[in-house]
Parts: structure tokens; sequence; C-alpha cells
């Protein structure tokens, strides 16, 4: 599980409700939520992955895609694999393992973190994808399970970068935290970015960990998020009905966690 448990056990200070950082506004926080409303999308979601943790619902518009990028390896490659199965070369990269769990011929690994600046042991998205694909113009997808990194990397990501990925799917840690403003500011703004280019077509929540009733809002602690290119969206209105049948638990031995009502219009 990418050391969840290990970072887990020290719980938040969300968790307990105690924040020794000034509180975020709730109608901030809503206002937020509320942008990250899920979309249609105009496409039907296939699932790529394992059922349960490593697997991710997509829109089906991955035709093109020339590659996967996916920092954040563990023990698990099965979506890179699917990916690498529909012909798209397969960049991954995680200074924690010495590489995939899978192996594949379209598969390259780089033992580097990905993060904010580049150094002997972390590198940028940016600096990342222009070693691996020179080529400017072709499209890509991310899928970013970096335990709780994904804010500062995105942060520090291009916008014409940014515009290259077709599809980002991403697990983002530490949402009940929502409510202590400082964290608040650097998540609104990660989103706020992402929202620039791209829209939230699908949610589901991590039952590894629950979820924060604060305030009249339920934030579940991890949730994987899918977002498609503004140019991809064929129609935005409003998803009603969650979750999609192939949703599924990430940890078969906790209990199903569901997207709460108050994350979908």
């Amino acid at each position: 599980m990418k050391q969840r448990l290990k970072s887990y056990l020290a719980k938040p200070l969300a968790v307990v409700g105690a924040f020794p950082t000034k509180m975020t506004q709730r109608d901030e926080i809503q206002a937020l939520v509320k942008r990250l409303y899920p979309r249609s999308g105009g496409k039907s979601l296939i699932r790529l992955g394992s059922k349960t943790d490593g697997g991710y619902l997509l829109p089906d518009d991955l035709l093109g895609i020339e590659a996967c990028f996916s920092p954040g390896v563990n023990a698990e490659s099965s979506f890179e694999k699917d990916c690498a199965e529909l012909g798209m070369n397969v960049f991954l990269a995680d200074k924690s393992v010495e590489g995939p769990a899978l192996e594949h011929h379209l598969f390259s690994f780089e033992k580097k973190f990905v993060g904010a600046v580049s150094n002997d042991d972390f590198m940028t998205l940016d600096d990342w994808v222009t070693a691996s694909m020179p080529e400017e113009s072709s499209d890509l997808l991310l899928q970013m399970d970096i335990e709780g990194h994904e804010y500062a990397v995105l942060l520090a990501t291009s916008e014409s970068l940014m515009k290259r990925f077709r599809i980002i799917v991403a697990e983002f840690h530490h949402l009940d935290c929502f409510w202590s403003d400082p964290f608040f500011r650097v998540a609104q703004s990660t989103f706020d970015k992402i929202l620039q280019t791209h829209t939230c077509i699908h949610i589901h929540p991590n039952n590894f960990s629950g979820s924060l009733q604060k305030g009249g809002l339920n934030i579940p602690r991890l949730m994987e998020f899918t977002f498609l290119r503004n140019d991809r969206v064929e129609d935005f209105s409003y998803q009603v009905d969650f979750p999609n049948p192939l949703d599924s638990d990430n940890d078969s031995t906790m209990a199903t966690l569901v997207l709460p009502k108050c994350w979908y219009g």
C-alpha cells in the first residue's frame, strides 16, 4: 500500500479535530469541492489496472496517447502494464524501489523520485518528460500516486506540459486537512491549476483511511481523481450516479467508502 499504513499510524491532526493553524472557512472548502464536481465528459469510463488498489477509471479516449508517465511504483504495476498492452510507451519513476513490479518491453524505469526540483534524488515532471519524450506535440497520460508530493509536483509543472496530458489520474492525499488554512491554500492552488486545462470526470475515495465529517462536509482522506483535458470534453453536464459500476474498494479488508453526496452535483 505504498507505506500508507506507516504514514497513517501517525494520524494527521485533522483526524482528531485539533488544528494548530488558522482554520479554513467552510464556504471556501465547499466552493472548491463544487468546482471539482465530476462532469460527464461525453465518454464512457473504462478501468485499467487491478480490480483493487492500483486500478483506476479513465475515459475511453486513449487512442493516440503516445506515452504514460507514472511516478510512484512500489509493488503494483498492473495499470502501467495495461497501458503498455495498448501500445503506449510507459515511463515509471520511484527511488524507493529497484524497478517495476511487472516487466514489459515498453517500460522504462528511472530510479528517482518526482518532485518540485531536479537533483540527484529528484526530478521535475518537465525534466523527466523532456528527457524521455523530446517530441513536444504528442498527447500523454499522467498517472500519479506519490504520497502527498502531488501538490508540489503539479504546482511546479509548466502549463505547456499540463496541456500535453490528455488525461491525468492522481491520488490526492491528506484531503481532511482542507480544514487547515495553510494546507488548503496549497491544495486550492493545485486544483485551480489543473482546472485551467482539465475537467474532473471521476472521483473515487480510497477506503483505506476513511473520511472526516465536519461542518456538514464529508471529506475522504484519500481520493483518486480523473481529469480529462478540456478540448476532449464533449459533455459538461454533471455526473449524478456514484459509485460507478467499475469502482472497487482499494482494500477489501476495510469498510466500503462511497463518494459522499457533497462531492457531486
